[in-house]
């Protein structure tokens, strides 16, 4: 049976280049890159010509770059590192409802510590209010963060608007961009934020590796301690075949982005007006404008997406009901709840991430199965059966 990956919003294989770069950096080159000697120069090279790459990249200069374990750590340093480095000008953070949880446990426990979160509503299209957002807006607001698209619905967010607003009353502006790394260009020269976490593994680079980006003047301070590396903001041993790893996963998709996107947007939209077009009762959760090109979000009402999801794995096609490191949790999408969905029709939903590696017999041969799937389950559902 050939396997259909369809989770590439929750994480990507690595790319054979990518793992080809990494090699030598678990073998012959294995020095730590702190070490004075032969074999800790070769690795600090290795660290600093990633750097650099990323750096050209994302249009910012190599010392803004700070490598770290992946999204969440770097979410972790932005939000802890500035509100506590910022406090004696305001204790006031503002954020979002659909925010990943790797802000939104981080702004509560900020909260424990006397902070006051601001948490902003969506649209019903799941965009953030830019009104509500001016009218949060405090004295002692010292930070903002909102994500750059969503990850359950790919959503994309105005954050040139919302950090231009941040600019003028002063405010430093953090953006998860995990999700938006690859798929939209991202320009920091131009970009009005301060703080941008991105990851790997998202990437088609290796698991274990992220970054942040702190522009320079950014006030904040770091969340764990040990030596000083990465310009004394990040203890820890450089994880150099990571490093290299995510340098060369840059380099792939920033090179084959546009032509990529456009494949990328032509599957989705082959796939999601397909299953419109073939199952009754469904709807597309999140704006159909501002999204990324490779992600859908659909609710099929009077089934279970868990159901959903088993049952497409027997088919060898592995899909999502949302974010993976929520997939254990019986609640409905905080997400699609904060869109004003019902959570019987936020349990309906199922995402759908294409990749590198998708093809129109891929979607054809979903679109197939979900049909049979659907029609299966809604036999199974009382709910359904009393709406007929």
């Amino acid at each position: 049976m050939k396997l259909i990956y369809l989770d590439h919003s929750a994480t990507t294989p690595v790319h054979p280049e990518v793992l080809e770069a990494m090699k030598p950096y678990f073998s012959d080159r294995f020095g730590n890159a702190s070490s004075l000697h032969q074999a800790g120069r070769i690795a600090r090279d290795a660290v600093e010509s990633a750097r650099q790459k990323i750096a050209d990249y994302l249009k910012c200069e190599p010392k803004e770059v700070i490598f770290t374990s992946g999204g969440t750590e770097s979410d972790n340093l932005a939000l802890f590192g500035t509100a506590r480095a910022n406090r004696s000008k305001g204790t006031h953070i503002i954020t979002s409802k659909i925010e990943h949880h790797a802000v939104l446990n981080t702004c509560n426990q900020l909260e424990k510590d006397g902070f006051e979160i601001t948490y902003l509503p969506v649209d019903k299209d799941g965009i953030v209010i830019i009104d509500e957002f001016k009218k949060a807006i405090k004295p002692q607001t010292i930070l903002i963060s909102i994500m750059h698209a969503n990850n359950e619905t790919g959503v994309v967010q105005p954050i040139e608007q919302i950090g231009k607003i941040a600019r003028e009353h002063k405010i430093i502006f953090h953006t998860d961009a995990v999700q938006t790394m690859g798929k939209l260009k991202i320009e920091l020269d131009k970009l009005p934020v301060d703080l941008l976490s991105f990851s790997g593994h998202k990437i088609y680079g290796p698991k274990g590796i992220g970054g942040l980006f702190i522009r320079k003047g950014t006030k904040i301070i770091p969340t764990q301690f040990g030596g000083h590396h990465e310009f004394k903001r990040r203890a820890g041993t450089e994880n150099v075949p990571g490093i290299v790893g995510l340098a060369k996963a840059m380099e792939i998709t920033h090179t084959n982005l546009e032509s990529e996107n456009k494949r990328l947007s032509a599957l989705r939209d082959r796939l999601e007006t397909g299953l419109i077009q073939k199952i009754e009762d469904i709807q597309v959760n999140g704006s159909r404008f501002k999204r990324l090109p490779n992600l859908l979000n659909i609710s099929f009402n009077y089934v279970e997406g868990e159901g959903i999801i088993l049952n497409l794995d027997s088919y060898g096609i592995c899909v999502s009901s949302g974010s993976a490191c929520t997939s254990e949790s019986l609640e409905p999408s905080h997400v699609l709840s904060a869109m004003g969905l019902t959570p019987e029709i936020a349990h309906c939903s199922v995402r759908f991430s294409l990749g590198k590696d998708n093809t129109e017999s891929d979607i054809d041969f979903t679109m197939e199965c979900m049909v049979k799937v659907i029609k299966k389950l809604r036999e199974m559902s009382p709910l359904y059966r009393k709406k007929s």
